[in-house]
């Protein structure tokens, strides 16, 4: 289909044909199809939310994992979350729309304290985040005093105030191989942690990893059998995984990376195929910014983050409710920056 944009005096028709240009290539979650009709649908909204950011001073952070519409329709920065906390640490902004999940827009606001921050849905949580609370890690870390305790990012605001330093999935092995500390307590991914030794051993140093019993809902449901059957139906296939799922299935793939470094993997890889063992958010982004790539089934939708819409965002940014806004007290927000500071401080 040839989707170079006529000229047009119609800023509907313009935007719903730069809207086309990028979404021709894929489907939403509820496998709806983009076309010219869908894209003119949607396209008041995007203007509507554009302008309004112009008139706010505010700017949209979009996590990979979000529909294809909101990371291009509206979004100014999209990535994971090491990328998107580095922008939100940068953003000169007054207002921050962070299309995520409720933890990242914690980590905006301690970034950011002076920008108004608000997600577009409350109920947008996460399993790992959930599952660990500061009160757990002052138990945790009672029992093991010696330990330095290093978070995920995929924590909350209290969980990161009670830590030394925090990671992410692209900079966890370095961090945690250079710190002084023999013993690690590591909240709250139990599958991370795994993988974690394991990557140690590989490089020969002695640390002693102690965990919490998180988990992702998205990332634990993939299968080793699953990974044997795609490759004897896809000759040469290629599979990527992330460090959230299990040790078996890290062991099984042909790479194993954080968001970025699997999309950049994908985009430097010459492959008949992928399957990608991660949230479809990343497929769909990978389609995209890369159209001529095959992608087999395999990934899995991640129940929060498809929470985020353009409608909610655009309620966000007009008059956003009371549990839209992220609050956080002064002294937990303090001692949550050290541990993120720490971990750009270590990352760089």
């Amino acid at each position: 289909m040839n989707t170079t944009a006529p000229t047009t005096n119609d800023p509907i028709e313009a935007e719903a044909l730069r809207l086309l240009r990028l979404l021709i290539h894929v489907e939403c979650s509820t496998g709806r199809k983009w076309n010219i009709e869908t894209c003119r649908e949607i396209a008041p909204l995007t203007l509507e939310i554009n302008q309004l950011k112009k008139e706010k001073n505010a700017v949209i952070l979009t996590h990979s994992y979000v529909e294809p519409e909101v990371i291009y329709g509206v979004g100014d920065f999209k990535g994971d979350s090491y990328y998107l906390a580095d922008q939100a640490r940068q953003a000169n902004a007054e207002v921050i729309v962070f299309a995520g999940v409720v933890f990242m827009a914690e980590t905006a606001k301690i970034l950011s304290p002076d920008a108004l921050v608000v997600v577009p849905d409350r109920d947008s949580g996460c399993s790992l985040a959930d599952s660990l609370s500061g009160e757990d890690v002052r138990k945790l870390k009672a029992l093991y005093p010696k330990a330095a305790v290093v978070c995920y990012i995929n924590c909350t605001a209290d969980v990161k105030a009670e830590s030394d330093v925090c990671v992410t999935s692209s900079n966890v092995y370095d961090i945690v191989a250079g710190l002084p500390e023999k013993q690690i307590l590591f909240v709250p991914d139990r599958l991370m942690a795994d993988n974690i030794r394991k990557e140690l051993i590989n490089r020969e140093i002695d640390k002693e990893i102690i965990s919490s019993d998180g988990t992702c809902v998205v990332h634990e449901e993939f299968t080793v059998e699953q990974i044997e059957e795609a490759r004897k139906t896809f000759p040469g296939l290629k599979i990527v995984a992330h460090p959230e799922c299990t040790q078996e299935v890290a062991a099984a793939v042909d790479y194993l990376g954080s968001t970025s470094e699997m999309m950049k993997y994908v985009k430097t890889t010459e492959a008949p195929y992928f399957l990608m063992l991660t949230e479809c958010g990343l497929v769909s982004r990978l389609a995209i910014e890369d159209p001529e790539k095959n992608f087999i089934g395999g990934c899995r939708l991640c129940p929060y983050m498809k929470m985020n819409s353009l409608l909610k965002i655009r309620d966000a940014l007009l008059e956003p409710k009371p549990e839209q806004i992220i609050m956080l007290e002064e002294d937990l927000s303090k001692r949550a920056l050290g541990c993120i500071e720490r971990m750009f401080e270590l990352a760089n």
